[in-house]
């Protein structure tokens, strides 16, 4: 992030800006929305920008730009659409303590302005940095659409009613309260005009103080194989109002990202053989927060009823008579297996798939070997790099062909997703030189399809 997107309190600030073509009236018709106070500098202003100052809109001065004209100015745009002359009225501002903008010169602007969806007090800006101006556009317009005009009404009266609501216990109350008014409470009333709103604020408010509070709850939710678009919308929600989250090792950062930004983010990771939280301490943060009455969502990579040691963390909770709740979440093989084009099933090769893990508490986990070794088997095997070589072994022992397929695919659905194609034999050579760090799953008895690995933007190719 190059540019840090901030709001800035423009009432009574100056803002200056030279020019007075077609650049400088785009930049007016936004800046006229504000409270500063404007002055124009233009030898030739458009009949507009003249028209604005006899208005009393703005200050106009036909001149040039010059020396001392930006002293105590917050912000400064260049808008004369002359490389030159904008290079030098810039000059000039920026020795003089303003923020300068030079309309179409990203790299000589010490800041940019956005892309507005104003529903005041409402606001919402859309930056892309100077990279997709168009698509900043879209977007605009596509929130337009979506955003009633009523919001900013709702927003005003609400603002005003900030002082009462404070009646009410900070945090979660609070919170339930407005949401309860914006998506709920205040558009009903709004139907009946916005003289209405006052009235059902006070009513709702009333309402909410002789609520009794809810009690503290734990979502398991399920945060998918990393890719944030495969988040479910049950799980983006329970994000959004959770007080506290409790991630596993394996959640992206663009998942956490998600998250409120007041909530509790707590990392109880864990990596085999290596760092981890302990079970019971993590048992004992489920049962000290919900017990609080906070909303926790117990954040676990894929699917949380797939080897996350779900059942010791809900038997805590039961044991403590606090709430809980599933979030089922998109598990790494499903990812990983639409990765490689394939399914994990398939009618006249097997009819059942199984899921294992490569090793347990006790170390390398055991499995029915001898049914794995048939023909034709298909497993997905979690955790399984650090007992590949376990893993071969076994298999080779029960009569596994060597050239049975194996991919792995480490980092699936994220960015840099790879892929590894071997055979049964060449697994453990294989692996090691392709230097996997990331969480990676294995398929016993599936290829990649051709289209599909063609696809991919940075495959390891086949080893063997």
């Amino acid at each position: 992030m190059d540019h840090f997107p901030i709001f800035l309190a423009t009432e009574g600030r100056r803002i200056v800006l030279s020019g007075g073509g077609d650049a400088a009236l785009a930049k007016l018709r936004l800046l006229l929305k504000t409270r500063a106070h404007l002055t124009v500098f233009a030898e030739a202003p458009a009949d507009e920008i003249r028209d604005w100052a006899a208005e009393g809109q703005l200050r106009l001065v036909t001149r040039r730009f010059a020396p001392g004209d930006a002293l105590c100015a917050a912000l400064f745009y260049a808008a004369d659409e002359d490389a030159a002359e904008d290079a030098r009225t810039a000059a000039i501002a920026r020795a003089e303590g303003a923020l300068v903008n030079i309309v179409d010169n990203l790299q000589d602007s010490q800041f940019i302005t956005p892309a507005i969806v104003d529903r005041d007090p409402v606001t919402v800006a859309i930056g892309t940095e100077g990279a997709a101006p168009v698509l900043a556009r879209a977007i605009k317009a596509d929130l337009e659409e979506r955003l009633p005009t009523t919001l900013g009404t709702l927003a005003r009266i609400g603002k005003g009613f900030r002082k009462m609501a404070e009646a009410l216990p900070f945090g979660r109350a609070r919170r339930d309260f407005w949401r309860d008014y914006y998506f709920n409470a205040g558009p009903k009333a709004m139907e009946a005009g916005e003289a209405a709103l006052p009235r059902a604020l006070e009513g709702l408010l009333e309402d909410h103080l002789t609520r009794t509070a809810r009690p503290g709850h734990v979502a398991f939710v399920g945060g998918g194989p990393g890719d944030p678009e495969l988040l479910t919308l049950k799980a983006r929600r329970a994000l959004d109002e959770a007080d506290v989250v409790i991630y596993d090792r394996l959640i992206s950062a663009e998942i956490l990202e998600l998250a409120r930004r007041e909530a509790l983010m707590i990392d109880v990771g864990k990596e085999a053989y290596g760092p981890a939280t302990p079970q019971e301490r993590i048992n004992e943060l489920l049962v000290e927060h919900a017990g609080q009455g906070a909303q926790v969502v117990r954040l676990k990579s894929g699917d949380a009823t797939i080897f996350g040691r779900l059942d010791e963390e809900i038997e805590a909770l039961d044991a403590a008579g606090l709430g809980w709740h599933i979030v089922p979440g998109i598990t790494s093989a499903s990812a990983a297996v639409a990765s490689i084009g394939q399914s994990l099933t398939r009618r006249g090769r097997n009819a059942s798939v199984r899921f294992l893990t490569g090793h347990d508490m006790k170390g390398f986990a055991d499995h029915d070997w001898a049914t794995l070794a048939r023909p034709d088997e298909v497993a997905a095997i979690y955790m399984g790099k650090r007992s590949a070589r376990f893993i071969q072994g076994r298999l080779l022992m029960h009569g596994a062909a060597r050239a049975t397929p194996v991919t792995i695919v480490e980092n699936a659905s994220r960015p840099d997703q790879r892929i590894l194609a071997t055979t049964l034999d060449r697994l453990p050579e294989d692996l090691a030189a392709a230097e996997m760090a990331g969480p990676a799953l294995t398929f016993l008895g599936l290829a990649p399809r051709a289209a599909a690995t063609v696809l991919q933007e940075t495959p390891i190719q086949e080893m063997a």
